[in-house]
């Protein structure tokens, strides 16, 4: 939808400039035809304008791959708030404008079954130029022309007027019905811009000088002509659609009729459009940033009988960066036909129900290695992989190692995600990078906020750290080890972690010292997890 009402904006925006440079350097002049061609021009320019978008590209180096902090839990949420309440204002406004729309196409339509009517139930009296006259019974009605018609009741029929048939000739060789469907059909689509509305305007009234010009090449008297017009501009018309003689643009018709031909020397002033025609596109110029990384990786040890540079997880061989991780996935891009990921776009992919779900499924699903307990292995694994433009997750790549089995574990786990939301450029699905860090930690190690701070970064697509606490061989000896857990003041069974949404979390701290053991007794031996849900 925001992307609906973006370019809505930008056509209206452009609109009123083009029209502004009209008013300002063209409407006074004579030249009528090439003054219609602007307006027109002006219109779809106006709609296409805004489709042209000029792609600049730029390169940036940077040390290392981006990441972002999801924040605090209850941030989450009022994240989700604010854009479920901007959504409704988003889908108000295209109710609004979807409404306005429908209104004034409809009194467009119905001026169009109107004269349709009109003409079928009028006396038509075909001629030679291909014209039909058509001679309606009410007397008040003004003569108007509509395609090949020209409407007239039998006073002004009979009267035969040679005035009033080229006048409305004049519309009919010109094309301006068709003209006023266009722009009516515009309008339509730009009804809340004031700018389409005095178009409109002007737009018929080059149509009625063109016709006006008609009259008088065929030497017809000039002020008898004028006299003709005041006479049936207090006649009935109202058609929209119609070409007809208006009281409104009546003044401004006998100016322009006596009004001096503007010289030749005046078209130079249509140059004035190629810098606004280049504003416009520079306006709506987009840059589009390439990110290469230059980060070095640590060697990885690889087991025996696996292939340098790989890791076995199960039946596959997985890549493991271990110098510039940037060169390695370009390279590991050029060999395939697939397009080259994108490092950031307009609308990140997103995992199914946001970031407290991604959370929850890596709590659940990643497994400390009974291998890595054994030898007391323990690091920050980061894992690069690309969402697919059908949102699914491919090409894992572990781009820092720790050691083979957490680096599986983590790939593992990675490889097993369900499908993305696909990120978006220009509102079509792309390939996008994303990282995720995972801090496999025995309790003797340091806090994970310590543990992990000497190599975060910050970024668009970069998850928060998800740490995997190891305990023992099996379940017995792991109890053992198992920290004193308090949910809002009440002790729960550390096997309960899982089940707590961390969407309902607003705080959570580790207690690791004596002071803590003090307080809680002997089953804080391990250590405390304090957690406090919001309220």
């Amino acid at each position: 939808m925001i992307d609906f009402l973006t370019y809505d904006l930008k056509v209206a925006a452009i609109l009123a400039v083009f029209y502004m440079f009209y008013r300002v350097l063209l409407a006074r002049e004579t030249f009528h035809r090439v003054n219609r061609v602007v307006l027109l021009a002006t219109a779809v320019a106006s709609f296409v304008l805004p489709l042209c978008v000029i792609t600049l590209h730029k390169t940036v180096v940077v040390e290392s791959a981006p990441s972002v902090s999801f924040g605090a839990f209850e941030a989450v949420a009022d994240v989700s708030s604010a854009t479920a309440t901007y959504s409704v204002v988003q889908v108000a406004l295209i109710a609004l404008f979807f409404i306005g729309m429908a209104a004034t196409l409809g009194h467009t339509l119905w001026s169009l079954l109107g004269i349709v009517n009109l003409i079928k139930q009028s006396q038509k009296y075909p001629q030679a130029d291909g014209t039909v006259i058509c001679v309606t019974g009410n007397p008040d009605l003004a003569p108007f022309s509509w395609m090949h018609y020209i409407v007239m009741n039998r006073s002004d029929y009979l009267a035969n007027d040679a005035a009033i048939l080229t006048h409305e000739r004049g519309h009919i060789r010109y094309h301006h019905s068709w003209d006023l469907l266009f722009v009516d059909t515009l309008t339509a689509l730009q009804w809340f811009n004031p700018a389409i509305w005095m178009l409109r305007s002007d737009l018929r009234a080059i149509h009625e000088y063109e016709a006006d010009g008609a009259v008088l090449s065929q030497g017809i008297n000039a002020r008898q002509y004028q006299y003709l017009l005041i006479t049936k501009a207090a006649s009935i018309g109202g058609y929209s659609l119609a070409n007809g003689i208006s009281h409104s643009t009546l003044k401004n018709r006998i100016n322009m009729m006596l009004h001096t031909k503007s010289p030749r020397q005046r078209y130079l002033k249509l140059l004035a459009l190629l810098p606004v025609v280049a504003v416009a596109l520079a306006v709506n110029a987009e840059t589009e940033t390439h990110y290469v990384y230059t980060q070095p990786q640590q060697q990885t040890p690889v087991k025996k009988g696996a292939k340098a540079g790989t890791i076995k997880v199960g039946n596959k061989a997985i890549k493991v960066v271990k110098s510039s991780a940037q060169s390695k996935t370009d390279a590991s891009t050029a060999q395939t036909s697939k397009p080259r990921p994108f490092d950031v776009v307009e609308h990140m992919p997103e995992y199914p129900g946001g970031s407290a779900a991604l959370f929850q499924f890596l709590a659940s699903n990643v497994k400390y290695p009974a291998a890595a307990v054994k030898a007391g292995t323990q690091g920050r694994v980061l894992v690069t992989f690309i969402v697919e433009q059908d949102g699914s997750v491919g090409e894992p790549t572990v781009t820092k190692s720790v050691s083979p089995e957490l680096d599986a574990e983590a790939v593992r786990v990675i490889s097993a995600m369900p499908k993305w939301k696909a990120g978006t450029q220009n509102g079509k699905p792309v390939r996008v990078k994303f990282t995720v860090p995972i801090n496999f930690a025995l309790p003797s190690s340091p806090a994970p906020a310590q543990h992990a701070a000497a190599d975060k970064t910050e970024g668009a697509n970069q998850v928060s750290e998800m740490v995997v606490v190891g305990y023992g061989k099996d379940e017995a000896q792991a109890a053992e080890k198992h920290p004193l857990v308090l949910l809002d003041g009440k002790a729960i069974d550390y096997a309960q972690l899982k089940t707590i949404d961390p969407s309902t979390v607003s705080h959570m701290e580790i207690l690791k010292d004596k002071a803590s053991t003090d307080k809680f007794g002997d089953k804080a031996k391990n250590g405390v997890i304090l957690i406090t849900t919001k309220k």
